[in-house]
């Protein structure tokens, strides 16, 4: 059944935040959960404790993490009609306002976490935002075919090459 709903939270960021991580939309899981990536199928949070080397199972645990690796964290889309989690679905799409979030915050690396996310972006924020986005396998239990371990290989360079 597909309803119109509009993003539950806010973004993580500060001050400090260079890398923005753009999601589509909340899953059914994470709306009910109040945080990002709470499916616990969904790969976000194993893969960065592969990167980081760090392991955050709480909201207050994975907030520090983002915040500490100067990671930000966000969804494309602000509002939209949507039928369960299937970003396949979305339509009608109201964008989150990216371009006030990388004025508050000294975002220079926009990744976004699979094709949907990107495509958003494309489409609906990046002539007013400017920074093309870094497009990178989602780690949705969806995209079956890409393990943790190649998730984690082929996200580490983005996420940390900027302070090597």
């Amino acid at each position: 059944m597909e309803e119109r709903l509009s993003h539950p939270f806010p973004p993580v960021y500060d001050s400090r935040s260079r890398i923005l991580v753009l999601g589509s939309f909340p899953s059914e899981r994470s709306r009910k959960e109040g945080f990002y990536y709470s499916h616990p199928r969904n790969r976000f949070w194993p893969m960065l404790g592969l990167i980081f080397h760090r392991d955050a199972r709480t909201k207050e645990e994975r907030t520090a993490l983002l915040l500490d690796s100067r990671i930000a964290l966000w969804d494309s889309v602000a509002e939209c009609r949507i039928s369960h989690s299937a970003d396949s679905t979305i339509s009608d799409p109201v964008p989150n306002d990216i371009p006030a979030l990388i004025a508050s915050s000294g975002i220079e690396r926009i990744i976004a976490n699979g094709n949907a996310a990107y495509s958003i972006y494309m489409r609906h924020i990046f002539p007013a935002a400017g920074i093309e986005p870094v497009r990178l396998p989602s780690t949705s239990p969806a995209n079956a075919r890409w393990t943790l371990q190649a998730l984690a290989e082929a996200w580490q360079a983005p996420l940390t090459s900027l302070f090597s």
